[in-house]
């Protein structure tokens, strides 16, 4: 048994498990600010069972999410031990502060919003409907600073084998975190818009809580729509970003082996790291170098102009970027003709729609994983991009045997904890929202 690769599948396994509920609660606390917003203005009744609804579901995945995320950082003293003694300095930072400033904000006006109903007023619930969204995207900043240093590491000197921050600011805003922030962050609203989309199809599909279905399927919707579209914007900027910092990861996103002027896009193909070859391509002539650095004769480096051991894994970052790419076009297609039934008046009497909107759901989900793979596993074999090897990152006092049985554990709680949510969230959702609770108040007036 291989301790490091041991290691490497432990920590791929709690932070994809936990990677499923952060970009739901980002997407629906924006999502339900909105509808607070609204809220406030109208003091319409529908809105506030709407909100009610939207923060139980919100509260049951955000608990999944920090018992998740605490299982997740213990990983670095444990398992990782080589490379906290390398970024310790400046990796510490940011994961306090998103500790301090970010978990404690949102934590603290989630309990507001859950428990504050008949409480306080409208505009202090509002209040907080904000500051749970701004919380939330606060905690996404600080976590991708730390993740984006790895990346593309910034104002820092290396002292006695040591990483030593020399420039805060520098470090914070490295060259990658920009990028990764915003394509991140609209990938966790698209999340919340299509999870909110579809389960408004399928109360409609079954008949009931119409209004507040046909609501909530309309706000998803539009929302969807917009930051599908938004997505394309930005997931360019951020390719722009890894094609000046780092070439490896993509040329490897494009199975592009050899340094080509004029460089094409490939649409399709089956890349294979022995032949450095890719069988059965389709590639459109110079749009790669049009796209990464806005010249059609631009030189665009294969993966033979860097030494073989420092190739990403072939597979693993070509095919979970294509993938990623096809779904976030499905998303813009899907929801495009959601806005044209909308428009027509025919949305929600077309049941094909309807029910391919519920079985979207998950598809969000699998997009933010497929990015997050192609990102790390196209930053390998560096952990520290340039600068330390995941090989010499690990903890060399814990064997192998012990990370296995590790493992083990952790797939069984994982598990639990994943049916729980299920079983939860199917509660919830057979419940629907209140039908009996005293209205909190008119929204202008309160």
């Amino acid at each position: 048994m291989d301790a490091v690769l041991l290691s490497r599948i432990q920590f791929a396994l709690t932070i994809g498990f936990h990677y499923i509920f952060p970009p739901l609660t980002i997407g629906l606390s924006w999502l339900i600010f909105w509808i607070m917003t609204k809220y406030k203005k109208t003091g319409e009744e529908l809105y506030r069972k709407m909100a009610r609804f939207w923060i139980k579901v919100f509260a049951l995945s955000f608990a999944i999410g920090v018992a998740t995320g605490i299982v997740m950082e213990f990983q670095f003293g444990t398992n990782w031990s080589e490379y906290s003694r390398f970024v310790g300095d400046i990796f510490g930072a940011p994961l306090a502060a998103e500790g301090i400033f970010a978990f404690f904000l949102e934590s603290s006006f989630l309990a507001v919003l859950v428990l504050g109903w008949n409480r306080v007023s409208v505009k202090v619930h509002w209040f907080s409907s904000l500051m749970v969204a701004f919380g939330s995207t606060l905690s996404a900043f600080w976590i991708i600073i730390a993740n984006s240093w790895q990346q593309t590491p910034a104002g820092f000197e290396v002292v006695d084998g040591r990483a030593m921050l020399t420039d805060f600011w520098a470090a914070v805003f490295n060259p990658s975190t920009i990028p990764r922030l915003l394509h991140t962050v609209d990938g966790a609203l698209i999340t919340g818009a299509f999870f909110m989309l579809g389960i408004g199809a399928w109360y409609i599909l079954k008949g009931r809580h119409l209004e507040f279905a046909k609501r909530s399927l309309k706000i998803g919707l539009i929302f969807g729509f917009v930051t599908s579209v938004l997505e394309l914007g930005l997931g360019h900027f951020h390719a722009i970003q890894v094609a000046f910092t780092q070439p490896e990861k993509l040329a490897a996103i494009e199975g592009l082996f050899e340094t080509e002027t004029r460089a094409p896009a490939l649409i399709f193909g089956f890349p294979s790291k022995e032949a450095e070859t890719v069988y059965a391509p389709i590639r459109l002539p110079g749009l790669l170098s049009l796209l990464a650095f806005g010249d059609i004769d631009a030189e665009v480096r294969g993966l033979k102009s860097f030494p073989k051991d420092e190739w990403p894994p072939l597979a693993l970052t070509f095919y979970p970027f294509h993938l990623m790419v096809a779904l976030g076009m499905y998303f813009i297609l899907f929801t495009a003709i959601g806005i044209f039934l909308l428009w027509k008046k025919k949305l929600y009497d077309n049941k094909l729609f309807l029910k391919i909107a519920f079985w979207s759901i998950p598809l969000p989900f699998i997009t933010n994983e497929l990015g997050w793979i192609t990102a790390e596993v196209g930053r390998q074999p560096w952990i520290v991009y340039h600068l330390l090897k995941t090989s010499d990152a690990v903890s060399i006092s814990v064997p192998a045997w012990q990370v296995l049985f590790s493992i083990i554990i952790f797939v069984l709680i994982y598990i639990l904890l994943f049916f729980v949510w299920i079983y939860l969230l199917k509660r919830q959702l057979h419940q629907g929202p209140d039908e009996g609770v005293p209205t909190q108040g008119k929204g202008v007036a309160a």
